[in-house]
């Protein structure tokens, strides 16, 4: 009987000990660097808009937020590996597009489900993708593009981020709806493919405006269309893929921040208010304009829904380009 007390008395402490810790460990996060996994090679899009949000947010926050690149498998590789990290709130991932909309259905089994191994924090903002070729390859416009692609078949390569990618379905999905046939080069991350594509070794690709901008600027590459229903603000003069030819062609890249499932509520509360925070900023917005993206702050819960919605919209494309992750 004296054993069962003890037991029972030592167990109400452990509770009220973890009553007592869980929300002061909420209370004084973070104590220590954040890591922000950004899951592909340095170079594109998701770098470049990770380092902007990480630098702001690091300052609200009093803690350094490490952006760490890791590779792979279209970015499904590090992304499995953060659902499956300690939901403590110091290892968290650049949601994208191609890692929680398309990876799920274009892979048989990618080891995580974007509804429920995740917690939203917030969206960052979206933007389109663009096609873009080498000076070097003789066309000047989608229409000739196509005309060109029509007269050779199969012997047009595009550069993608790699299989599973916006860029990789955003191709096919221009091929199926052109009627031409293209041939995809995958790569381990978007810088690879535009290093490439810079070197004359492929002809075209679609990547997102912060990897092909300023390269476009520069004469280094012929930007021929952008990939959203609008034309960018940033860049004006472009056309849409839309109305170059092949009406109701839209593919968009959105960008967030999510966290493993668990994370504690507080702790994904503090990170999307300095996440809203620093998308109001000046010099952020400014940044991401330069980059071709639209700020978009909001609710964890609104982030959810559009995780949802984006899911159930490239299922789709992927079924009518006939993308698959061979």
């Amino acid at each position: 009987m004296a054993r069962r007390k003890v037991l029972f008395w030592a167990a109400l402490a452990i509770a009220a000990m973890l009553g007592w810790t869980a929300p002061g460990f909420a209370q004084n996060y973070p104590d220590r660097p954040i890591t922000l996994i950004v899951p592909f090679p340095p170079g594109g899009s998701t770098t470049i808009v990770a380092r902007i949000i990480a630098e702001k947010m690091s300052e609200t926050l009093g803690q350094s937020i490490v952006v760490d690149n890791r590779g792979g498998a279209g970015g499904t590789i590090a992304t499995r590996a953060v659902a499956k990290s300690e939901p403590d709130g110091y290892t968290i991932v650049l949601g994208y597009t191609g890692t929680l909309a398309i990876g799920p259905t274009l892979y048989g089994n990618v080891g995580y489900d974007p509804r429920k191994d995740f917690a939203p924090i917030g969206r960052i903002g979206t933007a389109p993708n663009t096609l873009v070729v080498h000076p070097s390859f003789n066309v000047k416009s989608v229409a000739e593009l196509i005309a060109y692609a029509k007269a050779n078949p199969g012997k047009v390569n595009f550069g993608s981020a790699g299989i599973g990618t916006v860029s990789h379905v955003c191709g096919e999905y221009f091929a199926a709806m052109a009627g031409i046939k293209l041939t995809h080069i995958p790569y381990k991350g978007t810088g690879p493919a535009i290093i490439d594509l810079l070197g004359g070794h492929i002809p075209m690709a679609f990547a997102p405006v912060p990897a092909t901008h300023e390269n476009s600027k520069s004469g280094a590459l012929r930007m021929l269309a952008v990939t959203s229903a609008e034309r960018s603000t940033l860049l004006p003069d472009v056309p849409t893929v839309a109305e170059s030819g092949l009406k109701g062609f839209e593919a968009v890249l959105r960008y967030g921040l999510a966290a493993p499932a668990g994370t504690p509520r507080a702790i994904i509360d503090r990170l999307n208010k300095e996440l809203n925070a620093a998308l109001k900023n000046d010099d952020v917005r400014k940044r991401l304009a330069v980059e071709g993206a639209e700020p978009l702050p909001g609710t964890p819960e609104q982030y959810g829904i559009d995780i949802d919605r984006e899911e159930a919209q490239w299922a789709e494309v992927i079924k009518a380009s006939g993308a698959t992750s061979n």
